[in-house]
């Protein structure tokens, strides 16, 4: 059997969702392929990079995929994982062939306020959030623990 196909989408595909794919091809590549889109691309938030960075993963060299490129070339998914608002999800493609579609409503990190270091800690507690979940997904999928 091949390795369980997972698509991250959230509004930019610059931060949320970059995590998400990081997280789950680093740390269970052995069993899925990741991939990160957005409905609407920009450049990588500088946020995601810093907080990245800080556990030893570089994310500065990735690019930003719009959902609709991936869809209109035909990618299969196993599970489509929305890491934004329901009102965003709901604008997304719906992808031949997937087994699930999951939303994680998560923070927009583009609405984060206050102090660059008070952005900074929510930016942190964004990435363990989206690595807990990302865990408590590999777990539900596979019944495996790590």
């Amino acid at each position: 059997m091949g390795k369980i196909r997972v698509l991250f989408v959230c509004v930019y595909n610059s931060f949320r969702s970059q995590i998400a794919e990081t997280f789950l091809n680093h740390e269970y590549g052995d069993l899925f392929v990741a991939e990160s889109a957005g409905l609407m691309t920009k450049e990588i938030n500088p946020l995601a990079i810093h907080v990245m960075s800080e556990i030893d993963l570089d994310i500065s060299k990735n690019s930003s995929d719009s959902v609709f490129d991936f869809y209109k070339q035909g990618r299969l998914y196993h599970h489509v994982i929305t890491v934004c608002s329901r009102e965003a999800e709901e604008k997304c493609p719906v992808f031949p062939g997937i087994q699930k579609r999951i939303n994680w409503d998560l923070p927009d990190p583009e609405e984060f306020e206050g102090t660059p270091e008070e952005k900074l800690e929510k930016a942190r507690q964004l990435r363990d959030q989206i690595r807990n979940r990302v865990r408590g997904f590999v777990i539900e999928v596979t019944h495996l623990s790590k």
